[in-house]
């Protein structure tokens, strides 16, 4: 673990992130329980810890300067990314994250457990079913679906000025040109992937 331990602070460093200790071991904490249940639960293609440090951790935590709290939804969570590792890293915002795999649900409020989370909670539901009873001030979503797809899906979860923040790969620009609302694409460096990542903005106009 040793060895992730440096990847990570390098990472943190090269993403200008600063991370507590205490912030640094959950996160740690958190990639072996995903390489724990990974066997039984197949939560991630991705088996090797360093691997992991670069592909979960440093690529959930790119975005972290763009999220507007206080209430952040992180839909299509998976094994708990972006969310948990942005929980860890921003105590102030409370996360909810949502997925329709029972078993994905199931790791995710156990590693929340473990990790001691007070500032999130996972729901077990299809997006276009969940009515939250506050809306949000940011929605997350990681390349689940299309852009388009994303905004229909998702579009009721936001509150007024809200933001919508999908994660890609490389840019859409297919996908893009559908859209009738104004975006923005955010590049992204993620140190140890050299592959394309981008973030993709829309806000929500204030209805008035």
């Amino acid at each position: 673990m040793d060895s992730c331990r440096v990847k990570l602070q390098q990472g943190l460093v090269a993403l200008n992130l600063p991370v507590d200790d205490v912030q640094l071991e959950m996160l740690l904490s958190f990639i072996k329980l995903i390489e724990k249940w990974n066997k039984a639960y197949n939560l991630t293609a991705v088996r090797d810890p360093l691997e992991m440090v670069s592909l979960h951790l440093l690529d959930s935590l790119a975005i972290l300067p763009h999220i507007k709290s206080p209430r952040v939804a992180d839909i299509g969570t998976g094994a708990g990314l972006p969310g948990i590792p942005l929980a860890i890293c921003m105590p102030e915002c409370h996360f909810t994250l949502v997925d329709s795999n029972s078993k994905k649900t199931r790791f995710v409020q156990q590693a929340a457990l473990e990790l001691r989370l007070k500032n999130l909670d996972v729901v077990h539901s299809r997006v276009e079913l969940l009515k939250p009873q506050t809306l949000f001030s940011t929605v997350i979503c990681r390349a689940f679906a299309s852009m388009g797809d994303i905004l229909n899906l998702t579009g009721h979860l936001l509150a007024d000025d809200g933001l919508l923040l999908a994660m890609k790969g490389q840019m859409p620009a297919e996908e893009l040109q559908a859209l009738s609302s104004d975006y923005t694409v955010v590049p992204l460096v993620v140190p140890g992937i050299d592959a394309e990542r981008c973030l993709i903005r829309l806000e929500k106009a204030q209805h008035g």
